[in-house]
């Protein structure tokens, strides 16, 4: 009993003491349950939340490196050739911020079309035009509307074969960019399927905003842009879906008629040894010109543009600010005086950055030596014609010119001249020599072996040419000029129609032997004229401007004045 008291009394807690304060909570007590608990939960929470942050990562990584790849091989695989009609057609798919579909008819320009709206763009450009189907669709009536059976399912196949390409080469290289990045086969796979579920993503946008009606409604570049009977009159735009494969088999049908422009021609392909020289003249102040001129120039790649004369109509101050356009160019524009353009005209000309004028001087661009002289004369008007020169006086002093040219040194490549009559003085003193004035085109051999190359109006003959019943057409030329031995080899004439410009068409000719030699004309004695007896080419009467800014009074035809020029 004893040992009993002595058990009890050991095993009971001390008492407390009051001055030592609250005793520390013992392991076992609650809050300390509590607080251990806390500091587990907080810990597991960090976990969670930078596990959370990683697999964000890693699923943010594996889409981006899915749509990446996917991205890189629809670029790549999304290429397809397909029969359109009487042409082989290649399509193709382009990045792009709004979708749409563009079809491009080099080099006549190209069709753009809001078909659809996404992250893709559809290209169509005609590779091949086949000839006999081709003849037989501008020829037969009904061969139009047999096209228009066949031409959707055409189309529609050629889609769908690009699209099942697109889709293979986006899924492979979706997953061999996985495989690439994460290293890893279920990275790969989780790629591959981000990729595929982008694409399905693509083609659903487009299948859900595809608008049949666009093709009724397309935007021009080029020289197609001013070429509204491509897809017919406004009138036909498509309304409804059921009219869509008419609508389609309309525009194959014409673009087939235009391209069929330069298909057939004779075969001849520029190359990185060509030189590209746009030939224009007589613009006579058509704002219209400038258009035409930064179109052609830019889908021919040229290099540059010869100007044979008569950029405005009168040479009056107000007209300087018409030729300030040159500068929009952005390449050397080479300018020699019309008889319409006055000094003042000539010297706004020369203030242009990439403009390059002759008046009676040689200058080497782009690799051609070109020499040119400006008009003589300066007649804007019927008032100013009373001392009007005849042809056979402008003939001897261009043969002068001539003769003090090949006095100078080594002949020039080309020589620019504004009056074909004056421009025959040179003949047997370059291979080649371009002018304008006539506003008919047209060139010719002469005996010496040199060509003459008359430029038509690139600028319709101005408002003047709206005064017959067809307005005068837009022409202009493509020369193709070889880089070595800088002789013409070929040449595309290029003529715009039509008061709205509705009509387009492409002459190829081919330079029958460029290499030919050049002979020296026979020699004869050029007699020199007195002041009075020329009195239009005495220096001294020449006007830097009209005396009136009078309405001009000429006609467009060849009898516009005295000696059957304009």
């Amino acid at each position: 009993m004893v040992l009993g008291r002595f058990r009890r009394r050991r095993s009971s807690p001390p008492p407390a003491d009051p001055a030592a304060g609250p005793s520390p909570a013992s392991p076992g007590s609650s809050s300390a349950v509590l607080s251990a608990w806390g500091e587990r939960l907080r810990t597991l929470h960090a976990r969670t939340a930078r596990l959370r942050r990683r697999r964000a990562v890693r699923v943010g990584t594996i889409v981006v490196v899915g749509l990446a790849g996917g991205m890189i091989g629809m670029l790549l695989g999304g290429r397809v050739e397909t029969p359109v009609g009487p042409a082989d057609v290649s399509l193709s798919i382009r990045p792009s911020w709004n979708g749409g579909t563009t079809v491009q008819i080099p080099p006549l320009g190209s069709l753009q079309f809001d078909s659809h709206w996404g992250p893709v763009r559809l290209n169509a450009q005609i590779a091949e035009l086949h000839a006999e189907p081709a003849r037989r669709l501008i020829e037969q009536d009904d061969a139009l509307d047999r096209l228009a059976d066949t031409v959707d399912d055409q189309v529609r196949h050629g889609v769908i074969v690009l699209i099942v390409r697109a889709a293979l080469f986006a899924t492979v290289f979706a997953f061999l960019a996985g495989l690439l990045v994460f290293r890893s086969w279920r990275g790969a796979l989780l790629s591959m399927g981000a990729g595929a579920g982008g694409l399905v993503a693509t083609c659903l946008l487009a299948y859900a905003t595809f608008n049949p009606q666009s093709v009724g409604e397309p935007r021009y570049t080029g020289l197609l842009a001013n070429a509204p009977q491509v897809v017919g009159d406004v009138e036909n735009i498509v309304e409804r879906f059921s009219h869509y494969r008419a609508q389609l088999a309309r525009l194959v049908g014409n673009v087939t008629r235009l391209y069929a422009a330069t298909s057939t021609l004779p075969v001849y392909e520029p190359d990185p040894s060509t030189l590209r020289v746009v030939h224009v003249s007589d613009i006579h102040l058509n704002p219209a010109a400038w258009d035409v001129i930064r179109s052609v120039s830019t889908q021919f790649q040229a290099d540059l543009i010869i100007d044979s004369g008569d950029l405005t109509d009168h040479g009056s101050g107000p007209e300087d600010r018409f030729v300030k356009s040159i500068g929009d160019l952005k390449i050397p524009y080479v300018f020699v005086r019309g008889n319409h353009d006055s000094k003042a005209t000539q010297q706004a000309v020369a203030e242009q950055k990439n403009a390059v004028v002759l008046d009676g001087r040689t200058a080497e661009v782009a690799g051609l030596r070109i020499h040119g002289v400006g008009d003589p004369r300066f007649t804007p008007d019927k008032t100013t014609r009373d001392d009007e020169v005849t042809a056979a006086q402008l003939r001897n002093l261009g043969a002068r010119q001539g003769a003090d040219l090949h006095n100078a040194g080594p002949a020039p490549d080309v020589v620019v001249v504004h009056d074909p009559d004056q421009a025959e003085g040179f003949s047997g003193r370059t291979p080649l020599i371009l002018s304008g004035h006539t506003h008919r085109r047209g060139t010719e051999l002469l005996p010496t072996g040199t060509r003459l190359f008359v430029q038509g109006s690139t600028g319709g003959a101005g408002l003047r040419g709206l005064e017959n019943e067809e307005p005068t057409p837009i022409e202009l030329s493509v020369l193709y000029f070889n880089r070595t031995t800088r002789r013409l080899q070929g040449w595309d004439d290029l003529r715009l129609g039509g008061l709205g410009l509705t009509s387009a068409l492409i002459e190829r000719h081919l330079e029958p032997e460029p290499d030919r030699t050049i002979t020296g004309p026979a020699p004869t004695v050029v007699p020199t004229p007195t002041p009075s007896q020329w009195p239009s080419l005495d220096p001294t009467r020449w006007p830097t401007r009209p005396p009136t800014l009078a309405p001009s009074r000429d006609t467009p035809s060849a009898t516009a004045s005295p000696t059957g020029r304009p």
